[in-house]
């Protein structure tokens, strides 16, 4: 009784400290170096902090990636089906990985879930060269749709988010949360990045490998702050934490991106104070509808792809925040 009591206590006292710094984020505050929150449905900012702070977004970079795989599956270069076997290269990848061995071959569907719900460094590589001539050629194709979309600072130059080779953070990705949040709202109007978002957890190599790889989405939000599913976590040492997330609620849907966070947990705590904070701001005739029709989604019809069900003791509470590991 007195420790469930006290479990009770805990969550309230959380869910106080979020609703209670929602409403005065200050830059003293802010468990950030850059922040924005923007309505999705009409791109205007709700929210900006140093919001074109020019920093490495990690592997927020692989929303880049995403897009432009689903760009080339909507050219019907690729398609779900298509297999992709890793190389040598991909195998080399290190950081977070789903261990992917030279000679291996999966979908483009499965290496698009590793991307999004493991954050695979490697099936981030193994997309590249299969939708583009080569590595180069991916990132290319990165740069050119940033600028199609008017992101104007920034500059991909990998598509994982990896540190550059040579340690200088000048030399990797840069990024700032208002292109970031450009980016992120291309990806829920146009495309079906959710369905991998707001995986929690899934099989990677099921049917393929004698013992599949058990994938936890990295964003421990989802599920635990109502209506956010989605998009994308990272951290390096050089890009501090970062998150590109978005919440739905009703007809409304916001995109909120904080970079340069120095712990994980302050990062999760000030992504759900800004949620709160910013949904009463969002116009009552500002209606987010979405994407209707994806080629992604169109493809992947009548997929039997293995998905596993949340968690069944993880509820959808308001406020409530996952313990950091």
């Amino acid at each position: 009784m007195i420790f469930a009591r006290l479990r009770r206590l805990h969550v309230f006292s959380i869910g106080l400290l979020i609703a209670t710094s929602a409403w005065a984020v200050t830059p003293a505050m802010a468990e950030y170096k850059g922040a924005i929150v923007i309505d999705a449905a009409t791109g205007k900012p709700l929210f900006e902090d140093n919001a074109d702070f020019i920093s490495p977004p990690a592997s927020v970079t692989k929303l880049m990636t995403f897009l432009v795989v689903h760009d080339a599956i909507a050219a019907r270069r690729l398609t779900l089906a298509t297999p992709v076997t890793a190389t040598a290269l991909d195998q080399s990848m290190g950081g977070t990985q789903v261990n992917l061995a030279a000679g291996e071959t999966f979908s483009v569907e499965e290496l698009l879930y590793a991307l999004m719900v493991e954050s695979a460094n490697d099936a981030a590589q193994a997309l590249s060269h299969a939708a583009a001539s080569d590595r180069t050629a991916f990132v290319a194709l990165m740069n050119a749709r940033a600028q199609s979309l008017g992101m104007r600072n920034t500059t991909f130059r990998s598509p994982h988010g990896l540190p550059p080779g040579s340690k200088n953070i000048a030399d990797g990705d840069l990024t700032t949360p208002r292109d970031l949040a450009i980016l992120s709202r291309e990806l829920v109007l146009h495309t079906d990045v959710l369905r991998y978002a707001s995986t929690r957890t899934r099989p990677f190599g099921a049917g393929a490998r004698a013992e599949p790889l058990h994938m936890l989405n990295h964003n421990k939000l989802l599920g635990k702050v109502e209506g956010l599913d989605g998009l994308k976590t990272g951290y390096t040492r050089g890009a501090g934490f970062c998150l590109a997330a978005t919440a739905q609620r009703g007809d409304k849907r916001i995109i909120v991106v904080t970079m340069g966070s120095p712990t994980s947990k302050g990062r999760d705590l000030r992504i759900a104070a800004l949620v709160e904070q910013t949904f009463p701001l969002v116009p009552a005739t500002s209606v987010f509808q979405g994407y209707t029709a994806s080629p992604i989604s169109s493809a992947s019809a009548g997929s039997t792809s293995p998905v596993e069900a949340p968690p069944a003791d993880v509820p959808s509470v308001k406020f409530t925040l996952p313990r950091q590991k």
